[in-house]
């Protein structure tokens, strides 16, 4: 099989074996490359000691003969040999042979006659020697005495420092393989564990879709990456779910809103059709609803579009409006242009200097929505009051109303699409519970916030907090 093969062989295997596999990999990849670099360091250390000692008999030897200037005769070979035999020691062997390189002087210890041949040398030599399996550490050197010339040769037996190397070799190898079924194991034991939250996850999501989005995992809590891991995704579940659950109010309240006029319409149409449209004043009055009805579903349809734009589209690069009191004041007095029974009072010296970070058009959505939410709801006091203050980096725009105001525990959902207090009142306003969330979606797109407080029939304060550049 080619490595192309391979290579897509593994990344098609599951990831439990893959890390399974890898990490099995690396510990013996470590483990090997550890004992290895221990046996050749271990080997070369105890080789070096034994040249170190077998030069050290060597020169002591050496030292020795030509103290004594031995002439290697017959009756001297009797004391050397002595000699020799003292400085022998175990599994060596050390011979004095004369210029035709025969033996004048053995003295052994467990080490067979030699194997090499022996061949005049000019100066010191050391080194190992294999044959047949057995190895040799051998060290010769010329001897010249006065007439004799010869070679001293030191030949240490190594059949013990290899049998050292193969049980330690042996050993080595039983360890690997133990470390090799151990790194299985931990591998295995590891990425179960390690996968056993992402199998959670996997399991969480089939049970999503089985038994629907209230389904969430089980954080372990402990605060490592994996517990955050879920806890992540168990916010994203709770979002998503909030997600589904609004849009389903939304598609369920939009079809409330635009049943009703369609179903007006309706009737009107088939009133007409079957006898209506031969009386002059049932026809007239079908036709005055039915445009009316056209009108509010236009409404509702622009609201809506309106709404949907403000949550969705994404935020432009924002000029700074300057210029704030003369730009609030013109959308004030226009209002107040179409609303001549209402007396409505500004006072907005404290944005003078400053710029807001919303486009003209957005901020005047926003105050035409809350001025007319307070005309609507504002039936005996007839006045709304508009006050401006700077706070460091944010700007506050109140609108005041003295009228019905909103029951407490409403307050938290005036901001909900299609929310209204008082459904058949609203409706009788023409309201349809879209402007406040157009208003806040708008305020949040810009980083701004928009906040409520009411008491039931005593008003409501609606206040805007946009963010500024501070005064010059």
């Amino acid at each position: 099989m080619s490595l192309k093969k391979w290579t897509g062989f593994y990344f098609r295997l599951p990831i439990k074996i893959k890390l399974t596999l890898g990490s099995t990999l690396l510990i013996m990849a470590l483990f090997v490359g550890y004992n290895l670099l221990q046996y050749i360091v271990m080997e070369q250390w105890i080789i070096q000691r034994e040249k170190k000692n077998i030069r050290h008999d060597m020169n002591a030897i050496l030292n020795d003969l030509l103290e004594r200037e031995a002439e290697f005769k017959s009756d001297s070979l009797a004391d050397i040999k002595q000699y020799l035999d003292k400085m022998n020691s175990d599994d060596q062997r050390i011979r004095v042979l004369d210029a035709d390189h025969r033996a004048l002087i053995t003295v052994t210890d467990n080490v067979t006659d030699p194997w090499m041949d022996p061949l005049p040398i000019p100066q010191q030599e050391i080194g190992i020697y294999k044959k047949d399996g057995h190895s040799l550490l051998i060290m010769k050197s010329p001897l010249t005495i006065h007439r004799f010339t010869g070679t001293v040769e030191i030949v240490k037996s190594l059949a013990q420092f290899e049998a050292l190397t193969k049980t330690i070799s042996q050993v080595m190898f039983y360890f690997a393989i133990g470390a090799v079924a151990l790194s299985v194991l931990v591998g295995w034991l590891l990425t179960r564990r390690l996968l056993r939250p992402l199998q959670a996850m996997a399991q969480t999501i089939r049970d999503v879709n089985n038994k629907g989005m209230q389904e969430r995992m089980r954080p372990a809590m402990n605060g490592d990456e994996i517990s955050t891991l879920m806890v992540m995704f168990n916010d994203m579940m709770d979002r998503v779910e909030e997600t589904f659950l609004q849009q389903s109010r939304f598609v369920e309240d939009a079809s409330h809103e635009l049943r009703t006029p369609v179903a007006i319409i309706e009737g009107h149409l088939a009133m007409l059709r079957r006898w209506g449209k031969d009386d002059p004043v049932v026809l007239n009055e079908s036709l005055d609803a039915s445009l009316e009805e056209f009108a509010r579903l236009k409404r509702l349809v622009m609201e809506l579009l309106a709404l949907s734009r403000a949550e969705k589209e994404a935020r432009d690069e924002v000029s700074p409006l300057t210029n704030v009191p003369d730009a609030v004041a013109s959308i004030i007095e226009r209002f107040a242009f179409i609303h001549p029974d209402f007396r409505i009072e500004f006072d907005l010296h404290r944005l003078k200097g400053i710029s807001l970070m919303i486009p003209i058009g957005h901020l005047e959505q926003i105050l035409l929505i809350l001025l007319d939410n307070a005309t609507k709801y504002s039936v005996e006091n007839k006045t709304i009051v508009i006050k401006a203050d700077v706070a460091g980096e944010r700007a506050d725009i109140e609108v005041i109303d003295c009228g019905i105001g909103i029951p407490a525990q409403d307050l938290p959902y005036v901001t909900d699409r299609f929310y209204r207090v008082d459904r058949a009142r609203s409706r009788e306003q023409g309201g349809n519970g879209l402007g406040l969330a157009i208003a806040k979606r708008l305020a949040e797109r810009y980083d701004g916030t928009l906040a409520i407080r009411s008491e039931e029939l005593a008003g409501t304060v609606v206040t805007v907090r946009l963010p500024c550049l501070p005064r010059e």
